[in-house]
């Protein structure tokens, strides 16, 4: 069965940064290619509903569905590596959350619903 393991999470101070990686194994099967799903960051801070960060394709066309973060946060992926990243730039204490990624076949949606592969999440912390 297919699998999401998010890491790089921890505790930073203001204005520091982060690189988060979520491995993906077990895309190997007929329909299981990882290139043919995108890749959907959320985060959920304490008390608030899961909320979606950014997306991007199997080409690497992105889309940023937070407008707090649309400058700071950048999201990537490595195919070849199984490998999506969300590099976290200029962190401020309202980026606390446990950050999740998640998989959804051919498109992009900020719905939680929507996904049909999740990772467990990694909690980021910023404080001072």
């Amino acid at each position: 069965q297919p699998q999401l393991v998010e890491s790089g999470g921890g505790l930073v101070q203001p204005g520091g940064s982060l690189r988060l990686s979520c491995a993906a194994s077990g895309f190997t099967a007929p329909g299981l290619s990882l290139g043919v799903y995108t890749v959907n960051w959320f985060r959920q801070a304490p008390g608030k509903e899961r909320a979606a960060v950014s997306c991007i394709t199997g080409g690497g066309i992105v889309t940023n569905y937070a407008d707090s973060v649309k400058v700071r946060f950048t999201v990537s992926r490595d195919n070849a590596k199984n490998t999506i990243y969300l590099q976290l730039d200029s962190l401020k204490p309202e980026d606390t959350a446990v950050y999740y990624c998640a998989e959804r076949f051919l498109r992009c949606s900020k719905s939680v619903k929507d996904m049909n592969y999740w990772g467990s999440g990694t909690p980021v912390t910023v404080s001072s």
